[in-house]
């Protein structure tokens, strides 16, 4: 049995062991030089191309590698046993610091790190243990975000707009991250509109939620037709159907962790914004200075870690009274006078 498990871990590492040299030929053009400061990224579900929160940790790695000289190599994997693996392969290769991206990676993360104990590893969307006498291990930064702040703001944008007192909220994969999301959507609207009614509905239970356009139209159109004329989805390339019912429907939706007006035009609202990018970058410049300390960094609207797209172009849909109302709820949040709820 032993041995066949030696196998079968053989062949799992060769095969990320592919996706690697695809990886380095998109990131890096060339090998590391003598001393270079080694980064490899390993991607949430649904990787490159979701216009959302691994497409931020993209820029911050690729900015990484641009300012800082540092060398990186990326894996997209498609399963649990690719994520673990591609964790391991990274750190016996000798790379300075390991970032996984997604709160899916934290018991993975926990897991390598405590047999490598000499790399530093970072998690975007950590979620640290909570079991007693389990701690974040030493040589762990987990990067996290007061989510439920900037859901706060797009929420009473949606609350201020809206027209019927109806606005919908489009979730992912239905767990304790996305319904930080929520809450704060819902404090935010029921701080403008006491009246409204904020209608909630998940795409699953699975990583798979993440990556359902058709299940998100779904849930979206099920919304329109009870009323909602502003949706806010957290439920990555799942959004895609949201914005494509929104759009169909004539309503408005609010995106998330980037700015996606890109992907409706005209329909996007406004987008909570999520500056992974930042979070990713910040991190491999303390590592690569030995300043990356254990345990959880968490930015929220004081950190300005979480926003909303209120300027230029992309936030001109958000008339100005209603901007001026959400700025000053703002400062009330990061004044300490008001507390968003987290679930």
């Amino acid at each position: 049995m032993r041995t066949r498990a030696l196998v079968l871990t053989f062949l799992a590492l060769v095969a990320v062991g592919l996706a690697f040299v695809r990886g380095r030929r998109d990131a890096s053009a060339s090998a590391p030089s003598h001393g270079a400061f080694k980064v490899g990224l390993v991607f949430d579900v649904g990787g490159r191309g979701d216009k959302s929160f691994n497409d931020l940790s993209w820029a911050g790695l690729s900015r990484a590698q641009r300012e800082l000289g540092a060398y990186t190599e990326f894996v997209e994997p498609t399963g649990a046993e690719d994520r673990e693996a591609a964790l391991r392969l990274f750190a016996a290769r000798g790379f300075d610091l390991v970032i996984a991206v997604g709160f899916i990676f934290s018991r993975d993360v926990d897991e390598v790190a405590r047999a490598h104990p000499k790399t530093r590893f970072a998690c975007v969307d950590y979620a640290p243990p909570f079991v007693p006498g389990v701690k974040i291990p030493d040589n762990v930064t987990g990067l996290a975000f007061r989510e439920q702040e900037g859901s706060f703001l797009v929420g009473a944008v949606a609350g201020l707009v809206s027209k019927t007192g109806h606005v919908g909220f489009v979730g992912g994969m239905d767990i304790p991250l996305i319904h930080k999301f929520e809450a704060g959507y819902r404090s935010g609207v029921q701080a403008v509109c006491g009246s409204c009614v904020v209608h909630v509905a998940y795409a699953g239970t699975t990583p798979d939620a993440f990556r359902d356009p058709a299940k998100g139209k779904a849930i979206a159109l099920a919304q329109i037709a009870a009323g909602s004329d502003v949706l806010f989805h957290a439920s990555g390339s799942t959004g895609l159907g949201v914005f494509g019912a929104a759009r169909d429907a004539h309503v408005q939706a609010i995106g998330v962790d980037a700015d996606q007006w890109d992907e409706a035009p005209g329909a996007v609202l406004t987008s909570m914004t999520k500056q992974a990018d930042v979070s990713v970058f910040d991190a491999i410049a303390a590592a690569k200075k030995d300043e990356l300390g254990a345990g959880m960094r968490v930015l929220g609207l004081a950190e300005q870690g979480v926003d909303y797209v209120h300027e230029g172009a992309h936030g001109a849909l958000i008339p100005a009274a209603v901007r001026a109302r959400v700025e000053a709820l703002r400062r009330e949040v990061i004044e300490g006078k008001r507390q968003v709820p987290f679930e």
